[in-house]
């Protein structure tokens, strides 16, 4: 996807460091380093940093002592753009992009769990990356009762994001099951495992808020890179 489909960058940065937060990278408690040092580190501005933290601190995973610092609130139920991506890097955490491979209406694939009204969906293929590295292929099938016509324009780097903004879709809740299953042969030379080779896939049924069946995926991850986790509080 070109830039214009990314998320704005300190939202970027936001999510980056909830995810971190999340994995346990940064701990409850933690003092951020000074502004300005770590604003350099990430390679942004101090203002894109602030805004950031703002962010964070209006999601409570935050608190700004002035004359102190910023120091790290483990909030397990913040809510995030990222909330319902479940795959991390090996050391944990990873900020998610998308890379954007097809969009297409078809007829739904008899091998799909059941979902939705129409016999149709757009089915979306993706590479995600996870701070840049290539950790997971998609196959997102939503169902195509919620828009007519979708095409590569139209989305954003995060697909709820998108389902909400444009679509008045919100994803409430879903049901992931692992198995294991061949890498498809549409999967790119970026991917690691190549088309053929085993690994690990999870099956996603993501549910509108009115608790409809709306979305059904197929996510095929590099175990070499990644993690599926599941935390529980």
């Amino acid at each position: 996807m070109s830039d214009t489909h990314a998320l704005p960058l300190h939202v970027q940065i936001s999510e980056m460091l909830i995810r971190d937060i999340h994995a346990g990278r940064l701990l409850d408690g933690a003092r951020l380093p000074p502004e300005r040092s770590f604003a350099e580190t990430l390679g942004i501005s101090v203002g894109t940093l602030r805004r950031a933290l703002a962010d964070l601190a209006e999601k409570g995973m935050l608190d700004r002592v002035q004359g102190s610092g910023n120091y790290v609130r483990a909030a397990p139920g913040a809510q995030s753009v990222y909330s319902f991506v479940r795959v991390e890097l090996l050391a944990g955490g990873g900020l998610p992009t998308a890379e954007l491979l097809s969009v297409e209406r078809l007829s739904k694939p008899a091998d799909l769990p059941a979902f939705g009204s129409s016999d149709h969906a757009h089915r979306i293929r993706r590479l995600r990356r996870l701070s840049g590295t290539p950790a997971v292929l998609e196959e997102i099938w939503l169902d195509a009762g919620y828009a007519r016509t979708i095409t590569a324009a139209d989305l954003k780097e995060s697909l709820y994001l998108f389902y909400r903004e444009a679509l008045g879709l919100w994803i409430s809740r879903a049901e992931d099951r692992l198995g294991t299953a061949p890498v498809p042969d549409w999967a790119p030379p970026a991917f690691g495992p190549k088309p053929g080779a085993p690994a690990l896939m999870a099956t996603r049924v993501a549910f509108a808020q009115d608790g409809a069946r709306a979305e059904v995926s197929r996510n095929w991850i590099d175990t070499e890179v990644a993690a599926y986790v599941a935390r529980l509080a």
